[in-house]
């Protein structure tokens, strides 16, 4: 019998393809640029976390996680020197709203579905508790736009930081570290060996090779660099407690709310989803 996907990861699912347009879609990227950011990662950096305020470079690093050591030192602060994290968050929300207008096209994004999910949405994510979710805190100190394409991604957004932060919950339990926790996706992708993976193949060999010998020695993976049982069973667990950490936001709405926003993200994320949410 085919197991059940949790509630919690069906909308991760249905949400995720809604939040990706501001990391591949051009429409972010250049309502940052015009701003001002050199590169794309400052961009990045400078409108992520500018709902924390102007914090040192080190609450940023651990805040995010995944970043390698000093990467978010290279954009925060210097990123916000020139350019106010207020404007930056505002440049980020507007060309990720252009995108998913874009996308969709006319017809879905004015249609009264998306007004609907829109208000599900945020009523969901703006109604979870905010103790130890540093990230989703700083989400919910924004105003919610009041135009329903923008306001469906602010709330996606709130939601995938809301996750997010029970993500590295779950991670700092399992006494697994950022660049360790690549290696888990990347195994879990099917990617072999986990160091070409997109997000670690840029690391200095010592210190890939020092990873992976830890997760050796904890015997999460095997000589070869493969997932052992015990790897396996941890990364399970992780997501696992991910869905579970994820569920509280969605116990706002009703079960019948629950279905339909379910009914309306469908054919949105279908869109989303066949365009790589570019």
């Amino acid at each position: 019998m085919e197991a059940m996907t949790h509630p919690a990861r069906r909308m991760f699912e249905l949400l995720e393809p809604i939040c990706l347009v501001t990391f591949f879609a051009d429409e972010c990227d250049q309502e940052l640029a015009a701003l001002g950011h050199r590169t794309y990662w400052d961009g990045y950096f400078a409108s992520r976390a500018a709902p924390l305020g102007r914090v040192p470079a080190q609450v940023v690093h651990a805040a995010f996680y995944n970043f390698a050591d000093g990467e978010a030192a290279r954009h925060i602060p210097s990123a916000w020197q020139t350019i106010p994290p207020e404007a930056s968050v505002a440049a980020r929300e507007r060309g990720s709203a252009a995108s998913v207008r874009r996308i969709l096209g006319d017809d879905l994004a004015g249609s009264p579905g998306l007004v609907r999910a829109a208000d599900l949405t945020t009523k969901a994510a703006t109604n979870a508790p905010m103790e130890g979710r540093v990230m989703y805190a700083g989400m919910r100190t924004l105003a919610v736009p009041s135009d329903p394409v923008a306001r469906l991604w602010h709330s996606a957004t709130m939601l995938r930081e809301h996750r997010g932060d029970g993500h590295i919950a779950a991670l700092v339990g399992a006494r697994v570290g950022g660049t360790e926790a690549h290696v888990l996706d990347a195994l879990a992708r099917g990617i072999h060996p986990p160091e070409s993976f997109g997000r670690l193949h840029h690391l200095p060999k010592e210190k890939l090779a020092a990873v992976m010998d830890g997760l050796r020695e904890r015997g999460l993976v095997d000589t070869e660099g493969r997932f052992t049982d015990a790897g396996r069973a941890i990364k399970a667990h992780i997501e696992a407690l991910t869905d579970e950490l994820a569920a509280p936001p969605y116990e706002a709405l009703s079960p019948a709310e629950r279905d339909e926003l379910v009914a309306e993200l469908e054919p949105i994320t279908a869109v989303l989803v066949a365009a790589g949410s570019q």
